[in-house]
């Protein structure tokens, strides 16, 4: 939901607009496909799942690391959600990689 609060308030600009168009995309697309993961039918399934969150994930702390450094936004939602992807990404390789053994 942060993410949906943030993009709605970027400056309208046609910066803002595409970048937060991307984040906006990959940071929903998190979720509903960690919730696909979590019914896999089998472990490969499951695995195959969670490389995609995982590359979502990372593609969202990439917009909106994007975002901080374009100077087209910043304040304590941005860093926070920064943040928050950071350790999501970390989260998900370690699922990808412990799911593999």
């Amino acid at each position: 939901m942060d993410i949906i609060k943030l993009v709605a308030s970027l400056p309208r600009s046609r910066e803002a607009d595409i970048i937060g168009r991307q984040a906006l995309r990959s940071g929903t697309s998190v979720g509903a496909n960690y919730r696909e993961a979590t019914r896999a039918r089998s472990k490969r399934e499951f695995i195959s799942k969670i490389g995609i969150v995982e590359q979502e994930a990372d593609e969202t702390l990439y917009w909106l690391e994007l975002l901080d450094e374009s100077g087209l936004m910043n304040g304590r939602l941005l860093e926070d959600l920064i943040k928050e992807a950071d350790e999501l990404v970390a989260i998900f390789v370690t699922i990808g990689k412990k799911s593999k053994e």
